[in-house]
């Protein structure tokens, strides 16, 4: 049997990945690169398919971060989806960031449960919660949300590894709100194209994805409109 090949983009943060996922092989090209995701995001997936001697028709279906996170940077990673899809025939796979997230995060920690948030500016954190299945991929525990940091909805359970900027910026509001300390804090990680390629390796055995018409970034927070100062 042909092994499944997804092509993952993800641009949700100040971070730009492409990861190609080829049956249990995962390659990835990353890069914390503020405001060149437009210019390195290309050449990340030609390079990706170079290696692997696959063009764009080989693949079964193109997956993406589809959000939270940046505007602009999901918009980037859904239009280049899109783009490809259409262009090849595919199916579209959106993928939750705080799901990408998490799931680097069990990748470094092991199967623990993870409270995986961004900073969403303007006072607002994207929050999530996921568990780890036996084959050590997430599952969410409730809906993504946007709310205030002192107001992150926690599922039932103690021993939570936390990941993402949020816990940087509002460390101390949202720790507060834990029964106990986190067994593990990655506030520096981003959401990885490789974690995304997994999770839409996974889902892809299930459903056989979108049309890339139908594919749209999830900004949760209603108004998408940048204010004077404030940096998306």
């Amino acid at each position: 049997m042909t092994p499944t090949r997804i092509l993952a983009l993800e641009t949700s943060t100040d971070a730009c990945s492409a990861a190609l996922c080829i049956g249990e092989e995962v390659r990835e090209r990353f890069k914390i690169a503020p405001r060149r995701h437009a210019a390195l995001l290309l050449p990340f997936v030609e390079e990706l398919l170079h290696e692997a001697g696959l063009r764009q028709q080989d693949l079964h279906a193109v997956a993406f971060g589809c959000g939270p996170g940046s505007f602009t940077g999901l918009r980037i990673a859904a239009g280049m989806a899109q783009g490809i899809a259409f262009g090849a025939d595919l199916p579209v796979l959106p993928v939750s960031t705080l799901a990408a997230l998490a799931q680097g995060c069990v990748t470094q920690c092991g199967r623990r449960p993870t409270l995986a948030a961004l900073d969403a500016r303007m006072g607002e954190v994207y929050f999530g919660a996921y568990a780890a299945a036996e084959n050590g991929l997430v599952s969410a525990l409730g809906e993504d949300v946007v709310c205030a940091p002192a107001e992150i909805p926690l599922p039932p359970g103690r021993d939570w590894c936390v990941a993402g900027d949020a816990w940087r910026s509002y460390g101390e509001v949202m720790l507060a709100r834990l029964p106990a300390p986190p067994v593990a804090c990655q506030a520096a990680a981003r959401p990885r194209a490789a974690a995304v390629a997994r999770l839409a390796a996974q889902a892809f055995k299930q459903h056989p994805g979108c049309a890339p018409a139908e594919v749209a970034p999830v900004y949760l927070r209603n108004n998408v409109a940048a204010k004077p100062g404030v940096e998306r």
